[in-house]
């Protein structure tokens, strides 16, 4: 059964257990996925609201990206663990021959890159949602401005969280030019990603006062 079609106690159970999978990435594809349908609420509860007739456009747009990330973000929650599944089934191939090492060597490498590129295409999906945050910044239903909030940090959880799950597979990356691309850009993203959320969690804090 996929961990989406689980309910939620089920899934913590999944999660708690001693099995290596679910763990952290799938786990940050989810606080995307929660931060992504925070921010489609939001929108929801702004828009057909006369109040705020003059933001109607903009949070209509920002729920319709924000319901693209979700659903990305949604189904990296199981591709995460079906990676991780990938490479364990590689380490566990038979290594007896010289044709059987480079076979089992080759699995390792090509899983470890699936392994690499799920979580880093996640941290991209999160920090576009930050980027629709910013949008309705300032033009959106003040009573859900604490939902607001809740969306950034989960957003940024999902950020930090597949960051660290991209470092941990990064060692095993053979292909050297992929490896300093997810380092490079994956640096830079967590950068700008900390310094949007705090400008934006600051903002709508100080908008609850």
């Amino acid at each position: 059964m996929k961990l989406v079609e689980m309910t939620v106690n089920e899934y913590l159970d999944v999660l708690k257990s001693d099995a290596p999978a679910p763990g952290g990435g799938s786990v940050s594809a989810l606080a995307g996925a929660q931060g992504a349908g925070l921010l489609m609420m939001v929108c929801d509860l702004t828009t057909g609201k006369e109040k705020y007739a003059d933001y109607q456009e903009i949070c209509v747009q920002a729920k319709t990206q924000a319901a693209a990330l979700q659903e990305a973000l949604t189904e990296a929650i199981d591709k995460d663990t079906e990676a991780f599944n990938l490479v364990s089934a590689a380490f566990k191939m038979p290594k007896g021959s010289d044709e059987e090492k480079r076979a089992r060597s080759q699995a390792i490498a090509e899983g470890t890159l699936v392994a690499t590129e799920v979580p880093y295409s996640v941290m991209t999906l999160a920090y576009e949602g930050l980027q629709e945050v910013k949008n309705i910044l300032g033009k959106f239903n003040t009573n859900a401005a604490s939902d607001l909030g809740v969306a950034v940090l989960n957003l940024m959880t999902c950020i930090k969280g597949a960051w660290l799950n991209v470092k941990i597979n990064l060692p095993g990356v053979k292909d050297e030019a992929k490896k300093r691309v997810f380092q490079e850009e994956g640096e830079s993203l967590v950068r700008d990603a900390e310094k949007l959320a705090d400008e934006l969690y600051l903002e709508i804090a100080k908008s609850l006062e």
